[in-house]
């Protein structure tokens, strides 16, 4: 920049040197003769051009790397010019009288001052300058006995040489603050330019009166409008579409006027409204701007269009709140209208109640005619218990054949024993199923709150017991809770009693069902299932001693074991060949389970790449933070983690985003949902299988029993499958079994 502006001035200072040159000429003019003042005008006219050409050859060196050479000619063509003028100075020494030498004195010091002050930023020409001419200058004055002068003429020198260097610096940091200034306003623009050009995302700003200035072309693509019919036009007025002319706006829409109004900066604020015709969210943040005085000046902010993602986040609340086989509320939601429905009635005296239903001879139906036309059947019985509803009650489905109802205003008891006769006498009746004709009928339990429990889980749990005695009945009857069900309790008692002692008798085994590959069919991976063989209770189901295990914390040591026999077993598998352990949402509260996965690793030398923890998305709900911490923990360890049963109780999105499972475990409801062509399974499975492919994770489809479903879920994208169709659960020894005969068949061909 320092010797790019040269140029520019290179007529000035010729103009300069020529008009002191003529002054000089005037002057020695008398003394020498016109032959030798003819002569140094020459010399100094040749110096002088090779300067100016040398300036213009410096022209770009702003935009460019500038040599030593160049560096050099110009401080060359800066001592050729001084040596030209340190020439008339010289030739008085011959002869001159001291007003000459003053009069020659002054030219030189006018052309000094004009030097510093016309070329700033290059103080070394003007050093250069004083230099010669100023040392000659001060010696001539020395020589004629003009000492005074001599010392005015140093001084001169040594403050304009100062100046010039000052002068320089700032003139440089003036131009470097301007260049900053500039370049920042060009990334500025940069950025503005290309956030307007998004997808998305786009500039909107308002006037004092609250109408649309300086458009967007983004800003008028959401509008779907052309910037002139946008300008100076209400802001709401665009967005509100029809309400505009009825004044019934939506409540976002209020929220948006009314910061507006208050001059109020927002954020992420989202906001109903009507583009075409058509309900649009957006999302809009926006800010006051002030003028150069202070004053309001409008707002200005950015907006995006959101209907995607809100649509989305609809759907995921849906998911996690409704069944996606029935159709009804879930567990969750089932369990936030109990609470409502018990705060309500504390608030009030009065009373709720709640009715859980389990389906008679339900399995039967599964077993002979398998899980496809017992889906349909689920779906039969909830259209059915929808009919009964009333505004009063709320049903849904817990889970398998389990359903509830919430009555919210039981003061008449007589109301309870109303729904649950009709739910019986309703559910009994013949179904119609895939030319089938099926009877099932329907055993209810219930309980009344807060007469049987002040809380949700209270209430919940003793209408299980009621259910209880019910089924114990022989089914198609309801049960109402009374104290003296806690003989159910009892016996429950005697059998935690035995499950804390299962270890310590050597009751309890793990069975093996394989996961294979598929594309290859070939064993993968075991799932490790617990099993427990009692000899006073029989063989006791891992539904009925599981829960038990988990409410009294007895899962903890069981799952210690469980770790440590399926690593020992997994060591005599192929190096290939995972073992997947079922992990409970107890054992991850443990602030021990890491520690426990690293001494079953170490005990029995299986390296942690084979092995995988099996998770629910139950486990996030109780305590989120803290499963997560230690699943985070076991996969630094190399073990990798899955993601069971995923959609069918609660939304996993957010957890997928905040853990890094390596396997999605697609539930066997919609494996078997999709073999049907249930379009809503065929759709979630590949959703599934779409969002792991996007997240590197694999999926499992569980729950495959014949071949057509194989093929069905091998199309769709799963990476593993598992089910009855390649094994049920089996003992160590027929696992390993597989791998021989595996070998064998290798061997024979």
């Amino acid at each position: 920049m320092q010797f790019a502006s040269l140029a520019p001035t290179t007529v000035h200072r010729l103009i300069a040197h020529g008009i002191a040159a003529l002054g000089a000429a005037h002057i020695l003019l008398a003394e020498f003769g016109l032959v030798t003042i003819t002569g140094w005008l020459v010399g100094l006219g040749g110096a002088l051009a090779y300067t100016a050409k040398v300036d213009r050859l410096l022209s770009d060196a702003d935009r460019r790397v500038i040599t030593r050479g160049e560096m050099s000619a110009q401080t060359f063509a800066y001592f050729l010019v001084s040596l030209a003028w340190s020439v008339p100075m010289l030739l008085l020494a011959m002869g001159g009288t001291p007003l000459i030498k003053l009069e020659l004195w002054t030219i030189l010091a006018m052309l000094l001052a004009a030097q510093a002050v016309i070329c700033p930023a290059i103080p070394l020409g003007t050093i250069i300058f004083g230099a010669l001419a100023g040392t000659v200058s001060i010696s001539q004055f020395l020589l004629s006995g003009m000492i005074d002068a001599a010392a005015a003429a140093g001084a001169l020198v040594v403050f304009v040489a100062l100046g010039a260097v000052e002068g320089a610096r700032n003139f440089l940091t003036s131009r470097m603050a301007e260049s900053a200034m500039v370049e920042k306003n060009e990334v500025v623009s940069l950025l503005l330019r290309e956030f307007e050009e998004g997808e998305a995302d786009w500039l909107w700003q308002i006037d004092p009166a609250r109408r649309v200035r300086s458009i967007s072309p983004r800003f008028a693509f959401a509008l779907g409008m052309d910037p002139e019919e946008i300008d100076g036009k209400p802001f709401i007025q665009l967005i509100a579409g029809d309400a505009w002319d009825t004044g019934q706006f939506p409540s976002s829409l209020h929220d948006l006027a009314e910061r507006l109004k208050q001059r109020d900066s927002f954020s992420n604020l989202l906001v109903r409204v009507t583009i075409r015709g058509e309900a649009r969210w957006w999302e809009l943040s926006g800010t006051p701007k002030l003028d150069e005085k202070g004053n309001f000046d409008g707002f200005r902010g950015v907006g995006s269009d959101v209907t995607e993602q809100r649509e989305s986040a609809d759907k995921i609340a849906h998911l996690a709140r409704y069944d996606t086989l029935t159709g009804l509320p879930n567990r969750l939601m089932l369990t936030e209208s109990m609470g409502e429905a018990m705060r309500f009635a504390e608030q009030w005296r009065t009373k709720c109640a709640f009715l859980m239903i389990d389906l008679d001879r339900f399995k039967a139906v599964n077993d002979t005619l398998g899980h496809v036309v017992g889906d349909q059947l689920l779906a039969r019985v909830s259209a059915r218990l929808k009919e009964i509803m009333t505004e009063n009650e709320l049903c849904g489905r817990l889970g398998g054949d389990e359903f509830a109802i919430v009555i919210r205003d039981a003061s008449d008891l007589g109301r309870v024993e109303h729904v649950a006769k009709a739910v019986i006498e309703r559910l009994s009746l013949p179904y119609e199923v895939d030319h089938h004709t099926l009877y099932v009928g329907a055993s209810v339990g219930s309980a009344v709150g807060p007469r049987d429990g002040s809380t949700v889980e209270t209430l919940m749990r003793n209408a299980d017991l009621a259910l209880y005695r019910s089924k114990d009945a022989g089914g198609g009857v309801h049960c109402t809770y009374e104290p003296t069900l806690h003989a159910d309790a009892e016996e429950r008692r005697k059998l935690e009693f035995s499950l804390r002692r299962a270890l310590e008798l050597n009751e309890m085994s793990l069975n093996y069902q394989p996961v294979v590959d598929a594309q290859t069919e070939q064993v993968v991976s075991f799932e490790a299932l617990l099993r427990w063989n009692s000899p006073e209770h029989g063989s006791v189901s891992p539904a009925k001693f599981i829960p038990m295990a988990e409410d009294t914390r007895l899962i903890v040591p069981i799952g210690e074991w469980v770790l440590r026999e399926a690593c020992r077993e997994a060591t005599r598998w192929p190096g290939h060949v995972k073992v997947a352990v079922n992990v409970s949402g107890e054992q991850l509260l443990d602030p021990h389970f890491s520690t426990t996965v690293v001494a079953a690793l170490a005990a029995s030398g299986l390296p942690p790449a084979r092995l995988e923890i099996e998770v629910t998305e139950s486990i996030f709900v109780r305590d989120g933070t803290t499963a997560r911490n230690t699943l985070e923990q076991i996969m630094a360890l190399g073990c990798s983690v899955a993601l069971d049963d995923f959609g069918t109780g609660y939304s996993s999105l957010g957890y997928l985003r905040k853990l890094r499972f390596s396997t999605i475990k697609v539930d066997r409801s919609f494996v078997q949902g999709a073999a049907t062509g249930n379009p809503e399974s065929l759709a979630i499975i590949r959703a599934v299988v779409a969002m792991a492919q996007s997240l590197e994770m694999t999926t499992t489809a569980e729950g495959v029993e014949t071949e057509a479903e194989l093929n069905m879920v091998r199309n769709l994208g799963a990476n593993k499958v598992q089910g009855y169709y390649f094994g049920r659960p089996m003992v160590a020894s027929e696992a390993n079994r597989l791998f021989y005969q595996h070998n064998a068949a290798r061997g024979a061909a």
